[in-house]
């Protein structure tokens, strides 16, 4: 099994490839550009996949590598220099290939490095999350973590390729799966309430780990989100409701230290609260916003926030990157696969949702 989906941008075309299992080097090779590569990834994804990339590629091209600790943690500054340190040290040009080798942390910080070393380098996607082939290798977004808000360190750099093998969603745990679900089921809340009803029958599948499936959702959700991406590359309009949920999100992540929460449980959590606050508003019903909660909950999600004080959640929401004019913009559902970027709501209701424990 074997699909290409085509993603536009103003910068260039790419394609996102998407297997069954397949030989990872074979399928990058031919968007290497030059002849030195470095392979960044993590110690977990090291132990998996890494030789067999570097093995696969070294008869062609000079193949350094970068292997980094794994977690939310370490996407800072720090980690992003050694990356930085590593390509200086072994005299690497502007032709230089970065191929991000793991999830979201590892595609962001490479990506960036790709997008800040000598202004600008060549590098491919490589996901080894559900998360991360379904959200964060497409699209260019990549970046790094500030102490005092998430993501906010960053460039938009887009990749020569993703290749997204279903085999490499095998070896994740259970709670990284649950995770990437969280962003599945984003997109069916935010553009399509079929591919809601679609998930619900087939969430069992899902979690099972079915290839087959997984690779229909993956497919469906970069094909949403390639399409945005042509619209609104650099997150002027549209693209801005990808963060359904993540505002809320953002809050959990940075207030309970990052990496102690997922971003898709977080995402999740954050889901609802935007849910319930979208029904305070009168656009969903109360019905609506228990079943996204069932789905969120059956693909193992947590869909209760922790506790946190409302006016540091307010405060922490005012370094989202949607906030223009002092004023927070939220991505807010009128109904079921249908949501919308607004300022327009009651601070109160907003309150209300930070402060209710469900």
């Amino acid at each position: 099994m074997k699909a290409n989906l085509t993603v536009h941008t103003q910068s260039h075309d790419y394609p996102i490839v998407i297997t069954s299992q397949c030989d990872l080097a074979k399928e990058v090779a031919p968007y290497i550009k030059g002849k030195q590569v470095m392979v960044v990834t993590n110690t977990t994804v090291e132990k998996l996949y890494l030789q067999a990339l570097v093995e696969g590629l070294q008869a062609d091209f000079e193949v350094l590598t970068m292997v980094l600790p794994d977690g939310e943690q370490y996407k800072t500054q720090q980690y992003i220099d050694q990356i930085y340190d590593a390509l200086m040290d072994n005299h690497c040009s502007r032709d230089v290939t970065l191929i991000a080798l793991g999830g979201g942390v590892v595609g962001d910080m490479t990506g960036f490095a790709a997008a800040s070393f000598m202004r600008g380098v060549n590098f491919i996607q490589i996901p080894t999350t559900l998360l991360s082939q379904v959200d964060s290798s497409v699209g260019g977004k990549t970046g790094i973590n500030h102490p005092k808000g998430k993501n906010m360190i960053g460039a938009f750099w887009q990749p020569q390729m993703v290749l997204a093998d279903m085999h490499t969603l095998t070896t994740l745990p259970q709670r990284e799966l649950s995770a990437g679900m969280a962003e599945v089921i984003k997109y069916a809340l935010i553009m399509d309430a079929d591919f809601l009803t679609w998930l619900e029958d087939n969430m069992s599948a899902l979690m099972s780990l079915d290839k087959v499936v997984l690779a229909e959702a993956v497919a469906r959700c970069c094909q949403y989100k390639a399409d945005i991406v042509a619209q609104d590359e650099r997150e002027s309009g549209k693209r801005a409701l990808l963060n359904f949920g993540h505002t809320f999100g953002h809050v959990i992540e940075t207030h309970e230290g990052y990496g102690k929460w997922l971003h898709g449980e977080a995402v999740a959590a954050g889901m609802v609260q935007a849910a319930q606050l979208s029904q305070k508003m009168g656009w969903i019903s109360e019905a609506d916003v228990q079943r996204i909660s069932k789905v969120l909950q059956s693909a193992q999600l947590p869909i209760k926030p922790p506790v946190i004080d409302t006016q540091i959640a307010l405060d922490l929401m005012q370094h989202d990157k949607k906030v223009k004019s002092g004023q927070i913009r939220l991505i807010l559902l009128k109904s079921v696969g249908e949501a919308v970027v607004t300022a327009d709501f009651d601070q109160s209701l907003l309150e209300a949702v930070l402060t209710e424990t469900l």
